[in-house]
């Protein structure tokens, strides 16, 4: 199976590179990617073939993997547009619709649409799929396989959803490095130094995951049993609590969503 990525920015790198962990042969990715020095980069990283421009071969692939950002996409999407027969395409663009892909791919109707994020850069990335009703089971299968190469995926069978996996695991990385920070910085006024502030933050952020990850029981009895009455935790919880920590983290992602949405309308009558 031959793939073509448009686009080795981080992500597709994140990808290609879960994909030759895996055993998935270099030889076949072909990468198209305007900027020589990450053309380059590309193929003594992970030895894939990269190309300046679309060609005949880009049409030879079974999968193509749509990298580049939403605003540049649709002048991209023109040497493809009304030439593709067979291919999968796979989206990790945000913010692009399934009915916007298609409208600038002349139609062309078997398309996934993904929405990772940058813990797929070490392999633990979460993402979001959803499919045109076009795209057999087996092609869902082979999309899977792209996205799994670096990390977890979900998929849901509303794209209306998809605005909302944009808002909570696409951007939700940078909501918890706002915590670590925060964390780092709570740790630094009580005297710590900078370095031990940031291990002390990061280990207790990392663990916490790990153990919520491994327990069969929900993140509020997990913060119950770590919230004795009257403690130490208790008096942290409610001074958040008033100052509206978790008001705050809900009504951010609500607006991210609504971003997300805003962004798709832009985009499409761009």
């Amino acid at each position: 199976m031959k793939i073509t990525f448009l686009g080795g920015g981080n992500m597709a790198s994140a990808l290609i590179g879960g994909l030759v962990d895996k055993g998935f042969t270099a030889a076949n990715i072909q990468v198209i990617e305007r900027l020589p020095e990450q053309r380059a980069s590309l193929a003594e990283k992970f030895g894939v073939t990269p190309l300046a421009d679309a060609d005949e071969s880009a049409l030879t692939a079974a999968i193509l993997v749509l990298a580049v950002k939403p605003q540049q996409m649709r002048e991209a999407l023109k040497p493809f547009a009304g030439k593709l027969t067979h291919q999968i395409v796979l989206s990790i663009a945000a913010g692009l619709t399934l009915d916007i892909l298609s409208g600038w791919l002349s139609g062309y109707r078997r398309i996934v649409r993904a929405m990772p994020n940058t813990p797929a850069l070490i392999g633990a990335g979460m993402a979001g799929l959803c499919a045109l009703p076009e795209v057999t089971p087996n092609e869902r299968m082979l999309a899977e396989r792209i996205l799994q190469a670096a990390g977890e995926i979900l998929w849901v069978e509303n794209e209306s959803q998809m605005d909302a996996v944009t808002a909570i695991s696409g951007s939700g990385p940078a909501y918890l490095f706002l915590f670590i920070e925060a964390l780092q910085q709570a740790a630094t006024d009580l005297g710590f130094t900078p370095e031990a502030a940031r291990r002390l933050a990061i280990g207790t952020t990392l663990g916490s995951a790990q153990l919520a990850a491994a327990s069969d029981e929900s993140p509020a009895i997990l913060r119950e049993r770590v919230t004795s009455k009257g403690g130490t935790t208790a008096a942290a919880l409610q001074v958040m609590t008033e100052t509206g920590v978790v008001a705050g983290i809900v009504a951010g992602a609500k607006a991210a969503k609504a971003r997300s949405e805003e962004m798709a309308r832009q985009l499409g009558n761009g």
